[in-house]
């Protein structure tokens, strides 16, 4: 553990007896962790290998709880509404920062309702065109899409999806047009992206890494700032010339808006302490998850930068959950 982790840590439990003092000691029962969507999803998978350890170092069991609908915000409405104690946690990635355009009849603000923790990793996207698409590269990909003047079609799982999000900003920010085909899940549309009826998607490594490798599609570049470990061979969108693209599905973990600093600040030091630890690294490798970890400051800013990179580009298309 580095020095910096050593010190949040000691901080955190040196922090501890002033919370006990005020509401008995904490942790002294079993926690739940919301994730708003159905198990099985990386959401799911990333809360499942945390609070194994976490639990550990916690000493009391951690109970995942599905939550699904509405695009995340049932259970963040759920979170934010729980007593502010430390006892009920909320794990969203991306879909945190699209409630305010979305859903803003919600009652949900990412920002003030809930209490950073920590940000846990992410999922680097990767963007495959079927075979019979003329590109091999982000310049040839750009090219293609300009000379079908917005007829190009492209597959995503809902609005609002991570998927739909990574395709708007290639569109913001490297000036093509694209026609955005939604279905109702992964299966569809990915049925469709094999038998050529859509041309090209943006989805998650684990999922088209290996349709790469079986010639159902032709990989152009991963979606996060560095190249992933899982495709190290496949270059950014920025390397090829997209300047200041970066998205992925991402993952963090927050408490009720009013739960003591103290039990905030002994949560993301155990946190980011179990996420150091190489076991849970390699758990992380074989989901396709990145490390990209940070406290509860570094998640504050990162997630008002996404709010700030989501909200006006989802106003632009006029999308709105129905």
């Amino acid at each position: 553990m580095s020095l910096e982790r050593r010190s949040l840590l000691a901080a955190a439990l040196l922090a501890a007896p002033a919370v006990a003092r005020a509401q008995g000691a904490y942790p002294g029962r079993p926690i739940r962790i919301v994730v708003p969507f159905a198990a099985g999803g990386i959401i799911d998978v990333v809360a499942r290998i945390v609070a194994e350890p976490l639990s550990r170092r916690l000493g009391q069991p951690i109970v995942i709880e599905n939550t699904p609908g509405a695009g995340s915000t049932i259970g963040a409405r759920n979170v934010m509404r729980a007593p502010a104690d430390g006892y009920t946690l909320l794990l969203n990635g991306a879909a945190h920062s699209v409630i305010p355009a979305l859903f803003p009849d919600a009652g949900v603000d990412p920002a003030t309702d809930f209490a950073p923790i920590a940000l846990l990793g992410e999922q680097p996207f990767i963007a495959a065109v079927h075979p019979g698409v003329p590109a091999t590269d982000v310049p040839s990909l750009l090219a293609w899409l300009r000379s079908r003047n917005g007829e190009a079609t492209f597959a995503t799982t809902g609005i609002g999806a991570a998927s739909h999000l990574a395709g708007e900003l290639l569109k913001k920010l490297a000036g093509v047009d694209f026609t955005v085909v939604q279905y109702r899940g992964t299966p569809a549309a990915v049925t469709d992206f094999v038998a050529g009826r859509v041309d090209f998607m943006i989805d998650s490594q684990t999922l088209l890494a290996p349709m790469m490798q079986d010639g159902r599609a032709k990989g152009i570049a991963v979606t996060t700032a560095r190249r992933s470990r899982l495709v190290p061979t496949l270059p950014t969108f920025q390397e090829g010339g997209v300047a200041g693209y970066e998205t992925s599905s991402w993952q963090a973990l927050y408490a009720p808006a009013a739960t003591p600093a103290p039990i905030v600040q002994l949560l993301s030091a155990a946190t980011l302490e179990v996420l150091a630890d190489p076991a849970l690294q390699q758990r992380y490798a074989e989901r396709g998850v990145e490390p990209r970890t940070g406290d509860a400051a570094a998640l504050r800013n990162f997630l008002q930068a996404e709010l700030q990179k989501w909200l006006p580009i989802l106003r632009a298309t006029g999308a709105r959950a129905g």
